[in-house]
């Protein structure tokens, strides 16, 4: 049985803002979804039509909301509202003021963080006395992260904190990251970089991640390699990390472990064995909310991040704040 997920101190609507679809939740002060809508991102055509999109949603789920959270794809400020950087998934979305924005078109006070980070929110309030040290690691099209420390977690300058990707990997040298580096872990462990250097491997066709999979559970030896590269180089700093920030609890997500225990296994297996002897009880593990986790967490930053009212304004009692984590 998993743990209640949150408590809010009124119903929120949360938003998972992804490069592909938008999910949106209603969730009451118990933390029970009491409502759900799911659309296509309109990343095509630019910033404004994703806005509007985002408040579409909520519109759809969200009569009773008292504010709204968003759990958004790039970095993300939560004390200005600003997304700072981005992928080329949502064109021209760096630079919007998504809390501001999205309060001016909804009408309700709007929180909003890095996806990753805000699924992360409710695994580490989770935790005995809600102070855990957590390291969060979300594995699909590309590699998120979130760090914890003592129950706070760490945003950094600007929203930078637990982009786990952008760490070089020794698997990964000389491989271009989608950042425009070399070497990061995200060029070797994300789903397109298993599915690259299975395609250099093997001199095959291949254009998505599934497909890889299949070749491995068939026994070719190239998908076998690839797939087990991209697990031991996220597992190995993984357990480089949780060394450094003595992680008592660290959590695995998205959609990559999703392919099956060949990866989790390989990942494991370097994570353990990066570990210093006092965190070798530590393994790493699925989330505890599921495919709920981004929602759960966007909700959430109704009560922990800062609220953006809308102009003119002030932010209602009842969806309080208490500030953005350092």
């Amino acid at each position: 049985m998993r743990p209640a997920p949150l408590s809010l101190p009124a119903p929120a609507v949360g938003l998972d803002l992804g490069g592909t679809k938008i999910a949106a939740a209603l969730v009451g002060p118990d933390g029970a979804v009491r409502a759900r809508d799911v659309r296509p991102t309109p990343a095509a055509e630019g910033a404004e039509a994703v806005l509007d999109a985002l408040a579409a949603a909520v519109a759809a789920v969200g009569p009773d909301a008292r504010a709204v959270g968003v759990a958004a794809a790039g970095v993300v400020d939560p004390r200005t509202g600003t997304v700072t950087s981005a992928t080329d998934s949502l064109p021209g979305w760096a630079g919007t003021p998504l809390g501001p924005a999205l309060a001016r078109r909804t009408g309700l006070p709007v929180a909003c963080d890095n996806d990753v980070r805000a699924a992360a929110g409710p695994e580490s309030a989770a935790a005995p006395g809600g102070r855990a040290n957590l390291l969060y690691a979300a594995v699909g099209t590309g590699v998120g992260g979130a760090v914890a420390v003592d129950g706070r977690l760490l945003h950094g300058t600007d929203g930078l904190a637990g982009h786990l990707g952008h760490l070089p990997a020794t698997e990964a040298a000389g491989l271009d990251c989608p950042c425009g580096a070399t070497g990061h872990l995200e060029a070797v462990a994300s789903g397109p970089g298993i599915t690259a250097l299975y395609r250099r491997l093997s001199g095959r066709t291949a254009d998505r991640l599934q497909t890889v999979a299949a070749r491995a559970a068939d026994g070719e030896a190239a998908a076998v390699r690839a797939i087990t590269t991209g697990a031991r180089a996220a597992g190995g700093v993984l357990g480089g990390l949780a060394n450094a920030l003595g992680c008592d609890r660290v959590v695995v997500g998205g959609g990559v472990p999703g392919i099956g225990p060949l990866y989790r296994t390989a990942l494991a297996d370097a994570f353990g064995a990066a570990l210093m002897p006092p965190l070798r009880r530590v393994r790493p593990r699925a989330p505890l909310f599921g495919a709920d986790a981004a929602v759960l967490g966007a909700a959430a930053l109704t009560a922990t991040a800062p609220l953006h009212p809308p102009a003119g304004h002030p932010v209602p009692p009842l969806a309080h704040s208490s500030g953005a984590s350092s």
